[in-house]
């Protein structure tokens, strides 16, 4: 697979084969390619947690426990705007109706909605969970690289025919999440991301979100 298609075929998958195991070998495999992302004055604000067996269970549970309880936790950082505007509210929109629909999924059912989105907190099936976390006094420009550093390793995993889901879900349980990754404290959830094999035949697995052209957003200032 060459970079253009790695690129346009890369999704969030969300159903994984929770029975093919990743090797450790290729996990470190994959985050050392990420490593050669750049980042400012080469300063690598990146620190990953990979996390599988019991202490994977243990942050599904908790999480699970906590979203199921109706308590929305508190992220450290804004993900979404504040206030949604067009055209942003409608690509979501589009997201979101897309996604229920091919589920057979009706978004006024509030308990159906809650049987699938507590799936975010089992990984989707994944075998392996990473977690992504930054130092607290790095400023934004830390952020932009660690984006870089993310779509690095997700690439890196299609090469090897793995697939995975980047997740900001686990950030409004940071409280939960990071005593149990036993993170310092001078350390702050960035993210989540899913990793394994996709599921062979998933429905949710076919889901493609849309694009923009690039003529839409791209001006040429001569």
């Amino acid at each position: 697979m060459n970079v253009s298609e790695a690129i346009v075929g890369r999704q969030s998958i969300r159903a994984f084969d929770s029975t093919r195991e990743v090797s450790d070998d290729l996990i470190m495999y994959l985050i050392d390619i990420a490593g050669r992302a750049p980042s400012g004055s080469n300063i690598q604000p990146w620190q990953v947690y990979v996390v599988r067996g019991d202490r994977k269970e243990r942050i599904t549970a908790e999480c699970s426990r906590r979203f199921l309880e109706g308590d929305e936790g508190d992220a450290e950082y804004h993900y979404y705007p504040k206030n949604w505007r067009q055209p942003y509210i409608g690509r979501r929109r589009e997201t979101g109706f897309g996604l229920y629909g091919l589920l057979g999924i009706d978004k006024a059912d509030t308990e159906a909605v809650q049987r699938y989105r507590v799936t975010n907190y089992q990984f989707f099936g994944a075998p392996v969970a990473l977690f992504f976390t930054i130092d607290r006094d790095m400023e934004l420009g830390s952020w932009l690289d660690y984006g870089m550093f993310l779509q690095s390793l997700m690439l890196a995993a299609r090469e090897e025919g793995l697939e995975s889901c980047p997740q900001a879900a686990f950030c409004p349980y940071y409280d939960s999440v990071m005593p149990l990754l036993e993170a310092p404290d001078e350390q702050m959830l960035v993210c989540a991301i899913s990793l394994g094999y996709p599921a062979a035949g998933a429905l949710v697995n076919t889901f493609r979100t849309s694009r923009l052209a690039a003529n839409t957003f791209t001006r040429f200032v001569d």
